[in-house]
């Protein structure tokens, strides 16, 4: 004689087993999802769609969103590209073609500048070696830095800053390490600014294949750089003595809205850097101050009105953000992108890493259960469902 259970109670305990199964296969599936089951189907594509979809500013033609009573954008702007921000904010109040990639001439001794400037002290003297002038480029600008000759860092800064001087880039790149450090040192800091549409072949922004930048690009950099006391000073100097030997000369800033020189000086200018290559056209960013608001503004490769144009065009477009400011939503911004949090295992040792991997396996199964926890709760929800079956049952086991 046998003890087994009856057909019956055998039927109701195979299903409870198929439960306690389904249970299980339940648990394991929810612990392989990629998902964990926290977020709704489709949330995942969603958010990377939004990531990925552009600023309006990354699209062609003019973008600006007046409110009632907003004064119109200049007509008579006939650049490629050109950008108006709040230098305070890093508010875009308005652009045309902002991330155009175009030549930038001497607009990139900015992040020139920018990139070098920190790590050479202005009183350091050096005396001018015949290699360190070696490569500047036919009909370069020159402030007329001389090989066996000492200067300061900051005689060398103002003959870049005032002059253009592409004599001075070499020889302050020479000091910084050599030409290719320098450009590829200039790529880096374009992208911590997020500039990315700027792209670093030769420092001084002599005409290069494959060297652009853009009226964004642009802005930012000479928004970062009003935030540099020296390069504020530099920038804003208007005329300096240059040393020659025993004796000095004058030299005047090349950006014409400062001095006057052929065009009304602006009032309240502050800077910062104009540009010109056969191949790029005129270039300029400018940084102007009234009533306690600082703008900045782009202004790259103007189609009509010759030379003097991009001068014009700036003015026509700061004196529009002044009148704008306060009236107008913004359309960008020249803040760079939060960078994300670094995992905290990337400054761990890679066993350490391999150990959290282990122990810290987790699904989003309810209130956050580990994944054994999920599977071991699944599996003895369906045992107590047998024995409960079983216990239901009267005489649970009988004799055939």
């Amino acid at each position: 004689m046998t003890i087994g259970f009856s057909s019956r109670t055998a039927r109701v305990a195979r299903v409870a087993v198929c439960c306690s199964a389904a249970c299980v296969m339940g648990a394991l599936a929810l612990a392989s999802s990629p998902q964990g089951g926290r977020l709704s189907p489709g949330a995942g594509a969603q958010d990377a769609k939004a990531e990925q979809e552009p600023p309006s500013l990354y699209r062609p033609g003019t973008h600006v969103r007046p409110r009632p009573g907003a004064p119109r954008v200049p007509r008579d702007v006939s650049a490629v590209a050109w950008l108006v921000a709040d230098a305070r904010t890093g508010e875009v109040l308005a652009a045309h073609n902002a991330h155009r990639r175009l030549p930038p001439a001497s607009t990139l001794k900015t992040l020139f500048a920018l990139t070098v400037l920190p790590g050479l002290p202005a009183g350091l003297r050096h005396t001018v070696e015949r290699e360190e002038l070696a490569g500047v480029g036919a009909g370069s600008s020159l402030v007329g830095v001389k090989e066996n000759r000492t200067y300061r860092v900051a005689d060398l800064w103002r003959g870049v800053f005032l002059s253009s001087g592409n004599d001075a880039v070499r020889v302050l790149a020479a000091l910084n390490g050599g030409w290719r450090t320098t450009a590829e040192q200039m790529r880096d800091k374009a992208r911590s600014l997020g500039a990315r549409d700027t792209h670093v072949v030769s420092p001084d922004g002599y005409d290069a294949p494959g060297q652009v930048s853009s009226a964004y690009d642009l802005a930012v950099f000479g928004r970062a750089g009003l935030r540099n006391a020296e390069f504020a000073e530099y920038c804003a100097t208007a005329r300096a003595k240059f040393p020659a030997g025993g004796s000095a000369y004058g030299i005047q800033n090349t950006n014409r809205l400062l001095t006057g020189a052929g065009v009304d000086r602006y009032p309240g200018l502050i800077g910062i850097k104009n540009g010109y290559t056969s191949n790029a056209g005129n270039t300029l960013i400018s940084a102007a101050e009234r009533d306690g608001r600082t703008l900045v503004v782009t202004v790259m490769r103007p189609r009509a009105g010759g030379g003097f144009a991009v001068y014009e065009e700036t003015r026509s477009l700061l004196d529009w953000g002044f009148r704008a400011a306060g009236r107008v939503d913004p359309v960008g911004s020249l803040l760079p992108p939060r960078p994300a949090a670094a995992p905290q295992a990337s400054l761990e040792s890679p066993y350490v890493r391999e150990e959290k991997k282990k122990e810290k396996k987790e699904v989003a199964t309810g209130p956050g259960w580990p994944e054994a926890g999920a599977i071991t709760g699944a599996a003895g929800f369906g045992a107590a469902a047998v024995v409960l079956t079983l216990r239901l049952k009267k005489g649970r086991l009988t004799r055939d």
